[in-house]
């Protein structure tokens, strides 16, 4: 019988199969398999592994509601602060702070800080402290020591006691009960650098960390110290304390925050006696205010330049220098209920070495009229030398005439406002440019003016003049002048007002203003490229918002100084040096 052939295999091939040894299928078999598991793992530790891992760092991608790997960021450490947490550049960072985002680009300013303080409404001192410099003991306290030096005719040593108000008035000095029974003194009216320092003292919102300061105060002496080497001594000793102290101040670190900006001084004097235009030996006064780094500083003096922007003019001191609210409210009420029988009164010498001035004119006038009252104080032992005729004269007083001193101002214009007495006015410089942190900037509202050619070339009768003002109006300027007493006088330095301001606050807080204002404009970058220092009083008359000037009324009465650094040398030497001739006269 014959085999049937198995389907697809063909003979040749059976043939060959047939042929083989069993032992070396087992190896190909053995060795099929092996390969097989090989494969097996590669493909499972290889390549599935590996896509694993891609199909997380994939997922990641996707993580977009701020799920970060913690592998792939990196924090700074963050905590929220508390209310004396400093941020970089000495800033003080708010909770409300934290509510906005502050852009990258924002520059960062070290006087942030002190910027922030006014932020904080449950502080009563937030945006008002005022840091003290520790100056060395030659700059101020010194110089009382050797008060006897401090005035060439004067003994000062008298007039620096309490406090700086000197002696207080005696009993006989009160002729006719024209004081009230407290608060006056003898003061001296170059005294406010060691009234001011005094009052300093008692600020409620000192601080010792400069880095929250409003402003930063300088108590130097800078009246003392040049009234000591006026006469008689070279510029180097004029200026040698000056130099000594801008030195000092510019290598402490406070002053690097605003290169003296923030910084402010008082030199109880004329600005002039400040402004030495030359190194010539003969010149008068010192350079202290043309020192570049004084010019970043604020200097307050009892007259400014109209033409300069470092300087502001504070009240001379009068006599009265209340201890308490009621000591002021006492002597308003006594100053609204006086019988005023003089429709004006001057009280002054002539300067018949001076033929611009006017006062030999309002002599003339006031000697003329019936209702005119004249104090003369140019011989021997003059009333005007004594505090209770001057006030005396004012208190019985409507207007009071004044005309400029030995320099556009006079202390005279302070005691009769004091007294009740509404200010007549010839020149713009003697009140108007001048007091504007204490003075409303409506001069019409407290005073007359007469411009001074008037009374020079057009012979105007001041008689005439004031008596067209209704007697109705004159009540509302002399209660606008009696409103203002509390802000025109310094407050006794050993007590505190309560509810009023007096001339330290008000000046004070103009200065705070000031740099407050300044360190705005810095973080906001305005930068006022039109600005003209020449024009300084210009600004200083300028409403709030306002900061372009042009073409003045008052132009006539400020024109362009011969030398462009602020005074002519024919006015401001030789108007300091009258006023020194003055106190020569009057101490002789």
């Amino acid at each position: 019988m014959r085999r049937r052939r198995m389907a697809g295999i063909l003979p040749f091939q059976m043939d060959k199969g047939t042929s083989k040894n069993p032992n070396s299928r087992l190896c190909f078999l053995a060795s099929l398999s092996a390969f097989f598991w090989f494969f097996l793992f590669y493909f499972h530790f290889m390549v599935l592994n590996n896509n694993s891992k891609n199909s997380i760092i994939d997922e990641s991608t996707f993580l977009h509601l701020g799920q970060v790997p913690k592998t792939t960021f990196q924090s700074t450490p963050f905590h929220v602060p508390d209310e004396n947490q400093l941020i970089e550049g000495n800033q003080k960072m708010g909770l409300s702070d934290l509510k906005q985002e502050t852009p990258k680009s924002e520059k960062v300013f070290s006087f942030m800080r002190a910027l922030r303080t006014s932020e904080n409404k449950s502080d009563p001192c937030g945006g008002r402290y005022i840091y003290v410099h520790d100056l060395p003991s030659r700059f101020n306290e010194d110089m009382l020591r050797e008060c006897k030096s401090l005035s060439l005719w004067t003994n000062m040593c008298k007039f620096t006691t309490n406090s700086g108000l000197g002696p207080p008035l005696e009993e006989e000095n009160n002729i006719e009960g024209v004081f009230s029974e407290t608060g006056w003194y003898a003061t001296n009216q170059f005294a406010v650098d060691v009234i001011f320092n005094n009052r300093m003292k008692q600020y409620e919102c000192l601080t010792s960390d400069s880095s929250i300061a409003a402003a930063i105060f300088v108590p130097f002496y800078a009246g003392f110290d040049i009234a000591r080497y006026l006469w008689g001594y070279n510029i180097s000793m004029r200026d040698a304390a000056s130099l000594d102290l801008v030195d000092w101040l510019m290598k402490r670190p406070e002053w690097e925050i605003m290169n003296g900006r923030d910084h402010f001084l008082v030199g109880g004097r004329i600005t002039w006696d400040f402004r030495r235009l030359s190194e010539e030996e003969s010149d008068w006064g010192n350079k202290l205010l043309f020192l570049p780094a004084a010019k970043n500083m604020s200097m307050l003096v009892v007259e400014s330049s109209p033409w300069n922007a470092n300087d502001f003019g504070i009240p001379y001191p009068t006599y009265f220098h209340p201890a308490k609210d009621d000591d002021v409210f006492i002597w308003q009420d006594r100053m609204r209920n006086l019988e005023r029988k003089w429709l004006f009164s001057f009280a002054g010498a002539p300067r018949p070495d001076n033929p611009k001035s006017i006062r030999g004119n309002l002599i003339e006038q006031c000697k003329r009229s019936k209702v005119g009252k004249l104090l003369e104080c140019d011989f021997g032992e003059s009333k005007c030398h004594s505090p209770s005729s001057i006030m005396q004269m004012f208190q019985s007083s409507l207007f009071c005439l004044q005309p400029q001193g030995d320099s556009y101002t006079r202390r005279s214009a302070f005691d009769s406002m004091l007294a009740g007495c509404i200010p007549v006015f010839f020149h713009p410089g003697s009140a108007y440019t001048q007091y504007t942190w204490h003075l409303p900037k409506n001069y019409t509202k407290y005073s007359v003016f007469i411009p001074e050619d008037d009374i020079r070339k057009r012979n105007v009768s001041i008689e005439e003049r004031l008596r067209q003002i209704s007697m109705e109006q004159v009540k509302i300027m002399r209660e606008e002048v009696i409103s203002l007493i509390p802000r025109l006088v310094y407050a006794d330095p050993r007590s505190k007002l309560e509810t009023l301001k007096d001339a330290f606050d008000v000046s004070v807080q103009a200065v705070i203003d000031k740099v407050t204002n300044l360190r705005k404009d810095i973080v906001e970058d305005r930068i006022d490229e039109n600005f003209i220092e020449e024009n300084s009083w210009k600004y200083a008359l300028l409403d709030e918002g306002q900061h372009e000037v042009g073409p003045h009324e008052w132009d006539p009465f400020f024109s362009k100084p011969k030398d462009g650094n602020g005074d002519s040398n024919d006015s401001s030497a030789e108007a300091a040096k009258n006023s020194w001739k003055n106190e020569q006269r009057n101490h002789s």
